[in-house]
């Protein structure tokens, strides 16, 4: 990587590739301040922008300093230049305190790809559209075409688009073989429509912009995740089969797992949502948002950990930064002074869905350890190992924080703070690597505070932008964000307007599931209405099978979680990722490699019976008939239980391939 000085301008240069051209007649930058207006409602926000000034920085002034350069544009922005190492380093300092709006293109290639952004549902290869940067709900139906969009759109702003996610980053790889880190927690758009640059805004003068290189997308993805950091690995009583997501009480969760146990599915463990307690409101089953047990709801809970601990099943809880105003949580809060403020000074409090609570100010340190203390105390003292760490994408931008920071750069930063949260109180306990909690949200700086990424709440469908088929984009573009440890609600969450999950759908998903880190079951947020694995003996039949599957693979799958834990190379992983000079590869997103040695080729859409698949060029088997294949298009058996799946053959797991494929295989 090397920096070429130009006479009016200077070019950043990756094997004779150019990433950064600036020059007085096609600058680079551009500088300004505009005004912007946000609504949120449940989560979902409406953002509008009105820009009063742009301005292009078309001249600038060079100095050497050091081992890098200073550069003055105009007096109204500097940039520190360092490069090193295949690394560029750009720092900068605005000189006019109203500048609010930044822009900077970056060279593109017409057939250039681009990839990550954080967790990106919809499409994986960002080239061609762009992509506000903002953490929220992700919407329900995610598709302006469909009914369920247009409904929720209607009934609760909630309809959501293509890029709407619970996890955005400032971050992308290109094919040029870079990737581009902007150092910034403002709101953000990336915008790859443009043939000949990428154009990236952001709603502040940014700290840094970080573009690293490397010759191979391994190594790229070891010096971004040797940046942001890397998930720990998943602890191991994880592997002894299903985690189970049931409710209602103590005697239906158990008496649901001695059902599940005598009909052969492995249980790793049994996650009660409600263990805090419930309410119903009119989009369904909701949680009591005071994060400790329910003694009514669950009658002998701590007897009952202990009694399935012994039999290797480990509980799992729910908890979520914010608490609900009528909890007794909530009022030791308030007296401490530990919530964010509304602009008249009071307790700012949130709408949830017809019940309202209160923020945790986590940039109050005491606030912030008073809700550690409360992780440590009601959860992990409890005797509890695992939990789902829910939200974070709410904050509000009108309310005041402890720390004086405007709330529209903490919103972006509040999940990674939510997750760090949860992780020193693991470390602080000695209980990293022995206890797991998953979490939706997210941003830069995640990847070390989150124990495993959860991807949401899908549709319980087929919906191309809300169903099955978005968790593995979701996966994909999580990985290419430096996130390798990622899994779904087996069937989907979010049922609405009479959309249902059905036992089709639930199958092919619970299917899919087992090539991944973690398998874990959902009720739903209608669970009576969806249909669940419990309800005819077939399924219960077919889950055990699945889940003994998943069992078999625990020794390569544990190799995959070792891997991304030391270097940052995902569990899930696009195919380019070991097929670099394979030009389809780019181009898939319904595919991926399931470490280096499995290629997963999930059936996303209902009454497939066979189903086609592209291999890379290599030696493959076919998991469930032993037939072997070296590549190209193929068209294989897809009944249900059978998602199309293959192993190289020189693998050194191949003889546990192949006990699968004697036990479990088409006969």
């Amino acid at each position: 990587m090397e920096l070429v000085k130009l006479n009016d301008g200077f070019k950043l240069l990756y094997q004779d590739k150019c990433i950064i051209h600036h020059t007085a007649e096609n600058p680079s930058i551009y500088i300004g301040y505009g005004n912007e207006t946000v609504e949120m409602y449940r989560g979902n926000f409406d953002i509008k922008d009105y820009v009063i000034e742009r301005y292009p920085l078309k001249s600038f002034t060079i100095q050497k300093i050091n081992n890098g350069y200073s550069l003055n544009f105009e007096n109204k922005l500097t940039a520190n230049i360092k490069i090193e190492d295949n690394r560029f380093l750009m720092d900068f300092e605005k000189k006019d305190d109203k500048i609010n709006r930044f822009w900077i293109r970056i060279d593109a290639d017409e057939n250039e790809k681009c990839f990550g952004c954080g967790e990106q549902m919809s499409y994986f290869n960002l080239r061609g559209r762009n992509f506000p940067l903002w953490t929220s709900e992700p919407g329900v139906g995610r598709d302006k075409t469909t009914y369920v969009t247009w409904r929720s759109d209607v009934e609760n702003k909630a309809g959501g688009d293509y890029y709407n996610t619970n996890y955005p980053q400032p971050t992308y790889v290109s094919t040029k073989h870079y990737y581009l880190h902007v150092d910034s927690t403002a709101y953000a758009d990336f915008n790859f429509k443009n043939k000949a640059f990428h154009e990236l805004q952001i709603w502040e003068v940014p700290k840094q912009i970080r573009i690293e290189a490397a010759p191979t997308y391994i190594e790229l993805l070891e010096k971004l995740t040797g940046f942001l950091g890397r998930q720990v690995e998943l602890p191991d009583w994880i592997y002894n089969g299903a985690i189970l997501g049931l409710q209602g009480g103590t005697e239906r969760s158990f008496a649901l797992v001695d059902r599940s146990l005598r009909n052969g599915i492995k249980v790793s463990g049994v996650w009660c949502q409600d263990w805090a307690g419930k309410r119903i409101t009119s989009f369904g089953k909701r949680l009591n948002w005071n994060w400790k047990w329910n003694q009514e709801m669950y009658p002998e809970l701590p007897e009952k950990i202990k009694e399935y601990k012994a039999k290797n099943i480990r509980f799992l809880a729910y908890n979520n930064p914010y608490l609900v105003k009528e909890g007794d949580l909530y009022k030791e809060g308030k007296e401490k002074g530990y919530f964010a403020k509304s602009l008249d000074g009071n307790d700012y409090l949130v709408d949830f869905g017809e019940f309202d609570c209160g923020v945790v100010d986590f940039t109050n340190p005491k606030a912030y350890e008073w809700f550690k203390e409360l992780i440590k105390k009601h959860i992990i003292e409890f005797g509890i190992d695992g939990w789902m760490a829910d939200f974070g994408e709410y904050l509000p931008t009108d309310l005041q924080l402890y720390n004086g920071s405007p709330a529209m750069i903490e919103h972006n930063h509040w999940p990674v703070l939510w997750a760090k949260c949860n992780y020193e109180a693991l470390v602080e306990t000695g209980k990293l690597g022995e206890i797991v909690y998953f979490m939706r949200a997210g941003g830069a700086g995640s990847q070390k505070y989150c124990t495993l990424l959860w991807a949401g709440d899908q549709s319980v469908d087929f919906s191309m932008h809300d169903g099955l088929v978005t968790v593995i984009c979701g996966a994909l573009s999580a990985a290419m964000s430096g996130c390798g440890l990622h899994h779904s609600d087996i069937g989907g969450y979010t049922s609405l307007f009479n959309n249902c999950r059905t036992k089709e759908v639930f199958l092919r998903w619970a299917e899919m599931a087992v090539f991944t880190p973690v398998m874990r079951t959902h009720e739903g947020n209608r669970p009576e209405e969806n249909f669940q694995y419990y309800d005819d003996a077939d399924t219960l039949e077919q889950f055990a099978r699945l889940t003994e599957i998943y069992t078999m693979l625990a020794p390569y799958i544990k190799s995959l979680v070792s891997i991304n834990a030391a270097s940052g190379l995902p569990v899930q992983r696009p195919l380019f990722l070991h097929y670099e000079n394979d030009e389809k590869t780019y181009d898939i997103q319904t595919e991926y490699l399931f470490g280096e040695d499995m290629l997963i080729a999930p059936v996303y859409l209902p009454d497939a019976r066979e189903w086609e698949v592209y291999l890379p060029n290599d030696q493959w088997v076919h998991l469930w008939t032993g037939k072997e294949y070296e590549g190209g298009t193929v068209t294989v058996e897809a009944g249900m239980g059978f998602t199309p799946a293959f192993y190289k053959k020189n693998s050194k797991y191949a003889s546990l391939f192949e006990s699968i494929q004697k036990q479990y295989g088409i006969k």
